[in-house]
């Protein structure tokens, strides 16, 4: 259900209307846009029968919502969210954001060379993992806390927001230390303790789709986030997996232009996940920006070929280079920005 509120209500309207409807069972969230401020409230509606909401001061009208996923819904929210990272960085905004650098920290020069060069670039957002889900046990699993203060350490001195994976509810707080956004992986994308987690945290979290999700299925976790209060979500489409062998994953430009139909929240596209060959992933930036994403991750190392992890999908600085300087043309083509 959401409350739609006149353009002059006041503070004490509002906290009237959050203070009866928790008495009732109701958990109320406050989202105030432009124009209006819209309260959703979670729980069992039938005891909005017993007393009407729209008889309440600063009331415009009360709209059923009939997506599952309320707080994540058009219907919730009509405007776009802006994901405000730091003073440079907003995700949702007329600028493409880049999320760059190597898949695992490796070594703390190596995250100072990589930040510089994507930065020259034009990335805003240096990428690196601290902790590695990995198929098999025997895989480099990351360098854990060290790996963070050097993405925290490369980041600052060059000026770039920051992101890495959290894995653990049990590192959220230690992860959250170091880094300005949080990342869940596609493999914890229905790790509902996790989620939930991240949910009561202040920062930005970016919530990757799971490898054999519905959009449905990833909207709804995005839900347990919102629920808890944290509104500031970026999706992330990754690539699904499908009975296609030649590439990584199959990466779903359909999901892009439908999330932004279905929800308010930033999309961002990875395509190097979502291909797995180097060689493809500046085609499928290019899709990624032509169907309306807000941001790319890409992986970037300085030598491909001795990446402890996710060397085949991953540019070396040069060629990362030469993309961006594609991909400013796409986004010139449809209204936006990348450099």
């Amino acid at each position: 259900m959401i409350i739609v509120l006149k353009s002059g209500a006041t503070e004490e309207q509002i906290q009237h209307i959050v203070d009866k409807t928790k008495k009732m069972g109701l958990k109320a969230n406050i989202s105030r846009g432009v124009e209006r401020t819209v309260i959703g409230l979670i729980g069992p509606e039938d005891v909005l029968r017993v007393t009407p909401l729209e008889v309440f001061p600063g009331v415009e009208k009360v709209i059923p919502v009939l997506a599952p996923y309320r707080l994540v819904s058009r219907e919730f929210k009509k405007e776009n969210t802006v994901v405000k990272v730091s003073k440079q960085v907003s995700v949702g905004g007329r600028k493409i954001v880049v999320m760059a650098g190597p898949c695992s920290v490796e070594s703390a020069k190596g995250m100072r060379d990589i930040a510089r060069k994507v930065k020259q670039a034009g990335a805003t957002v240096l990428r690196g993992g601290a902790f590695k889900p990995r198929t098999s046990p025997y895989d480099f699993q990351g360098l854990g806390e060290e790996g963070l203060k050097y993405l925290q350490e490369a980041g600052r001195a060059h000026d770039l927001a920051t992101i890495t994976e959290v894995m653990d509810p049990r590192h959220l707080e230690l992860v959250c230390k170091y880094t300005d956004i949080i990342q869940i992986g596609a493999r914890n994308m229905q790790n509902f303790s996790l989620l939930n987690e991240v949910g009561r945290i202040k920062k930005p979290v970016m919530l990757k789709r799971g490898i054999s999700a519905t959009v449905k299925e990833w909207l709804m976790s995005a839900e347990y986030i919102l629920s808890n209060g944290n509104f500031e979500v970026i999706l992330c489409e990754r690539g699904i997996r499908t009975f296609e062998t030649a590439t990584r994953n199959t990466l779903d430009i359909n999901a892009v232009p439908l999330v932004k139909q279905l929800s308010h929240l930033p999309i961002i596209v990875d395509p190097s996940h979502g291909t797995g060959v180097r060689e493809l992933v500046g085609s499928i930036a290019k899709a990624g920006i032509a169907a309306g994403c807000d941001g790319l991750m890409i992986e970037v190392h300085e030598n491909p070929e001795e990446a402890l992890s996710d060397g085949p999908q991953s540019l070396n600085p040069k060629d990362f280079s030469a993309v961006m300087k594609d991909l400013e043309k796409v986004a010139g083509a449809v209204s936006r920005t990348i450099l």
